[in-house]
């Protein structure tokens, strides 16, 4: 069955045909590592690395670049204020992302390419445009260079906006400027900016602007035409509609479809640092929810649907994700872990479908009311086929209880062990007290385990324990 995926430039689902059958190339912007991720930023990450997962089990060698922007005016000022090099800042930054997605079992990118390490293919580019008649120098000898919006008649083609009706692309100082629509492709060195945010160009000492990264960096890996451009919704203008009209202006065809993430908001806002109005993963943690029940909870919707974030829609979440994992754990108890198997014609249409994995979930959680039942029936064929079925459709989503990234392997983790003998010292009391009758013992084992956060289910092969909430 053909792929199709939503096309922001064409406002369309359309069958996605890529450039070489079997290699794919995407490219996703990544965050400005201004600040400390939050989980809106992380949406993108499950959102993308769902896809790429798709693709890829459905056959194709997939490039993902993921780049990070690592200056920008934001990270300038916080550089002044805090007293702190801005690369000094946006590699803690880094770190803490970096974290955070692997948290979430985000796969790290084939590449991931920083905007400070790709100056001479920026200089390249804008030098290109210059020659074209497509970008200018600021004539009051500031060293910016500007792209002329007027000179690409296609400009506000992607998010259908008319350059007339557009606003600055609110890049400040701007001077020298033709147009007021024009944006920065070189923003010439300031006063009133650190003197190490800078490096020297054909314009004058200066750094580059925002937009002209990705397209030279895209170019730099995937080459003048890709098949997939993605990012959040917010990118589409200016950001997006900006690398266009940089890149085609430029003779390249860049991006043969154009995929963007709804937003998460909280309240009537998108998530923002700049609003205040942020939760990070280290916030989930402390409402007991696992990286795991996140990335259910931000995988779950369509990843053109918004999320209106709210703690109760996360615990939700978290309670659908632990029966998942529930199914999974008695399961295997039965039968074994098996080996993942081919996914059910169903779910592979509802990914294919625009990558619709609220429709593929739906799957997920029809085979598991069908192991239920096998289970309760004591039918060990029907419980294996369901449970084979469950974790391939889980593999493709990151989201399978035995993978090693959630500890269902060798987690490596030297308290693990310990924990595994201490509840089982525990458990073994337990059941000596049941044998004796001493049901008040007994009990009492089972409350201390609770309160320590370790609930116990009794099972015909035995007590199974687990952490976390019981539902």
């Amino acid at each position: 069955m053909t792929m199709r995926l939503h096309d922001t430039a064409t406002r369309s689902v359309r069958d996605f045909v890529p450039k070489t059958p079997g290699q794919i190339g995407i490219y996703v912007c990544g965050l400005t590592v201004q600040s400390v991720p939050h989980i809106g930023h992380l949406r993108s990450g499950v959102n993308y690395d769902m896809l790429r997962r798709w693709l890829t089990h459905t056959g194709n060698e997939v490039t993902f670049i993921r780049n990070v922007t690592d200056i920008d005016d934001k990270l300038l000022v916080k550089s002044l204020q805090g007293g702190q090099p801005f690369w000094a800042i946006a590699y803690a930054n880094k770190l803490v992302l970096d974290a955070d997605y692997r948290a979430l079992n985000v796969q790290p990118p084939t590449y991931e390419p920083l905007a400070t390490g790709h100056i001479p293919e920026i200089h390249e580019l804008i030098g290109e445009l210059i020659a074209g008649g497509h970008a200018y120098v600021s004539a009051e000898g500031t060293g910016d260079v500007y792209f002329d919006v007027h000179t690409y008649p296609e400009y506000g083609s992607l998010s259908g906006q008319k350059p007339e009706d557009m606003l600055s692309a609110g890049e400040a100082p701007e001077r020298g400027k033709r147009n007021a629509e024009d944006f920065a492709l070189w923003k010439g060195v300031k006063a009133d900016e650190p003197t190490d945010a800078s490096w020297p160009s054909p314009w004058g000492r200066g750094r580059p602007g925002w937009h002209i990264e990705c397209s030279a960096m895209a170019r730099r890996y995937l080459g003048a035409e890709f098949d997939i451009h993605g990012g959040g919704l917010d990118l589409t203008f200016p950001h997006h509609e900006n690398e266009i009209a940089q890149s085609h202006a430029a003779g390249l065809p860049f991006a043969r479809y154009w995929v963007h993430n709804a937003l998460l908001n909280l309240g009537d806002a998108k998530m923002s640092k700049s609003l205040g109005n942020v939760i990070d993963v280290e916030a989930v943690r402390e409402m007991g929810i696992r990286p795991v029940e996140l990335r259910y909870y931000l995988g779950a919707p369509h990843y053109r649907s918004r999320i209106d974030y709210s703690d109760d829609a996360l615990r939700e979440g978290a309670t659908a994700y632990r029966r998942i994992e529930g199914f999974v754990q008695r399961a295997v108890e039965v039968v074994g872990p098996g080996r993942p198997k081919a996914v059910p014609p169903a779910f592979a249409a509802a990914m294919n479908d625009d990558l619709n994995t609220s429709a593929a979930l739906a799957v997920v959680h029809d085979t598991i009311r069908v192991g239920n039942t096998a289970l309760a029936e004591s039918d060990e064929t029907g419980v294996r086929a369901a449970l084979t079925e469950v974790r391939a459709m889980l593999g493709v989503l990151g989201l399978d209880p035995l993978d090693e990234a959630w500890g269902g392997g060798d987690t490596g983790s030297d308290l693990k062990p310990v924990v595994d003998s201490l509840v089982a010292l525990a458990l073994e009391q337990r059941t000596q007290a049941r044998a004796r009758k001493d049901w008040g013992a007994a009990d009492s084992v089972r409350d201390q385990l609770k309160n320590a956060g370790i609930q116990v289910e009794d099972t015909p092969a035995g007590p199974r324990w687990t952490v976390g909430e019981q539902h």
